[in-house]
């Protein structure tokens, strides 16, 4: 009988790879120095994850899920939408801030070419109320009924990602990029 899946391994595993695609890329870093990093065999590793795909897949999902509880944690459900969409965008700055390995990976992933169509089904379903949010909103005529959902959700992040590089090459002005950044979000999408 096969021994069960240790969670604090699959969790090393996930670990070592967010650290070693951050400092290498997806393609630099292979299973090897993954396990070693993970403090396991590499057949262990295969144990966990059949093939490097398969982990890469696991890692996105386990990622996207980390930003979708950052963004949607304490959510203030019965606020206006400004407040709404205010909260998405400050804890989306602040877990990219606090995650710069995670966020730098994530982005590599979603450039790779190796997600699976289920791993970014899987990647969206936790922002399916977000994503219902901007839709209500655009029913209710507060955001402009010309712009896709989708292109509002891409806008947002773009937003937030340039916010967060300029927020962590230049500190003291972190509140000013934060808030013009959410300013110039808010003017392009409402009416």
């Amino acid at each position: 009988m096969a021994r069960p899946k240790s969670e604090d391994k699959r969790n090393a595993i996930l670990d070592a790879a967010t650290r070693l695609f951050a400092e290498r890329g997806l393609t630099a870093a292979p299973t090897s120095d993954i396990s070693k990093q993970a403090g396991i065999a590499e057949g262990t590793l295969f144990t966990y994850f059949k093939t490097k795909n398969d982990l890469i897949n696991a890692l996105y999902r386990e990622i996207k899920l980390e930003l979708a509880d950052a963004m949607m944690s304490d959510f203030p459900r019965k606020k206006n939408i400004h407040t709404r969409l205010r909260h998405v965008w400050d804890r989306y700055v602040n877990w990219g801030i606090a995650n710069p390995k995670q966020r730098k990976v994530l982005a590599q992933l979603q450039v790779s070419g190796v997600l699976t169509k289920e791993s970014r089904d899987a990647g969206s379903a936790p922002f399916v109320e977000f994503q219902t949010m901007i839709r209500h909103a655009i029913e209710q005529r507060v955001f402009r009924n010309d712009l896709p959902v989708e292109l509002i959700s891409k806008s947002l992040a773009a937003l937030v990602e340039a916010t967060i590089d300029l927020t962590v090459s230049n500190r003291s002005k972190a509140k000013q990029y934060r808030d013009s950044g959410f300013q110039m979000f808010w003017a392009a999408i409402t009416k």
